[in-house]
């Protein structure tokens, strides 16, 4: 029986290219999208067609939620235990942007409350409730069972963007979170992880391709190229394999060394 995984916001950029390594790994998958099933439908098809190039045969389910609201997360949660009685892996990679940029001076409730309930709240909620689904299952089946929590943060989470601060609160946010299941589970088996990517090309950076070009040109990172989908994958690839067994609790930097302080 293949393992099970559950990525948020798995229809483009990362959570698609998370998918895809998933799916080569031979996981049975469900794709959570918000609104866009068109791109969600090519996702689960090339990730079938991904798993079946190395030999493997899985699943592929999508459910529309929107994991801001507690209704979605739960019809979330419910339709991934109808269709496959079993989970080993969330991946909370769900986020969106500012809808604009805003001088911190300048800055609005709406676009604040946004970011907060879709990449901190959601997150959070979602996480609780796939928390007391692993313990109820770890109960059934004993301590073989060894799920894992993924969130994806973002550089953001420790750098200052005064042009959009609520987006990076909501990201620092993410960091304690982790922290925080990561104490709470880790004496029931379950181990709980924070991948933060740098700049990696997606749609949600393409607005800013020609600024953050110059920048990489001119040293923002010690390897000097974006980053891909496909990186950040790789790194939730090695978790799912339970590769860090002895880890909990810490962040896998997948920035091409911007965190590295440098003279």
């Amino acid at each position: 029986m293949n393992q099970v995984a559950l990525i948020t916001g798995a229809s483009r950029g990362i959570g698609r290219g998370i998918a895809l390594q998933l799916a080569r790994l031979g996981f049975d998958l469900v794709l959570n999208y918000r609104s866009n099933r068109d791109a969600a439908e090519a996702t689960a098809r090339d990730c079938a067609t991904a798993a079946m190039a190395v030999g493997k045969e899985i699943l592929v389910e999508l459910c529309a939620a929107d994991i801001s609201k507690g209704q979605d997360r739960a019809t979330l949660l419910q339709f991934t235990k109808q269709n496959f009685s079993r989970l080993d892996l969330l991946v909370n990679n769900a986020g969106v942007a500012p809808r604009e940029r805003r001088d911190l001076l300048e800055a609005t409730e709406e676009s604040f409350d946004e970011l907060i309930d879709v990449n901190l709240k959601g997150p959070f909620f979602l996480t609780q409730a796939v928390a007391r689904y692993f313990l109820e299952l770890r109960a059934k089946v004993g301590a073989k069972f060894r799920p894992k929590i993924v969130t994806i943060s973002s550089i953001s989470a420790y750098t200052a963007s005064v042009n959009r601060g609520d987006y990076c609160v909501s990201k620092a946010g993410l960091s304690m979170m982790t922290a925080l299941f990561a104490a709470r589970l880790a004496g029931a088996g379950i181990n709980v992880y924070e991948i933060r990517p740098g700049i990696i090309a997606t749609d949600m950076t393409s607005g800013v391709k020609e600024k953050y070009d110059a920048l990489i040109a001119n040293g923002l990172t010690p390897i000097p190229r974006w980053g891909e989908a496909d990186d950040v994958a790789r790194a939730v690839g090695a978790i799912a394999q339970d590769l860090f067994p002895f880890s909990t609790g810490g962040v896998i930097n997948v920035d091409g060394g911007f965190h590295l302080r440098r003279l």
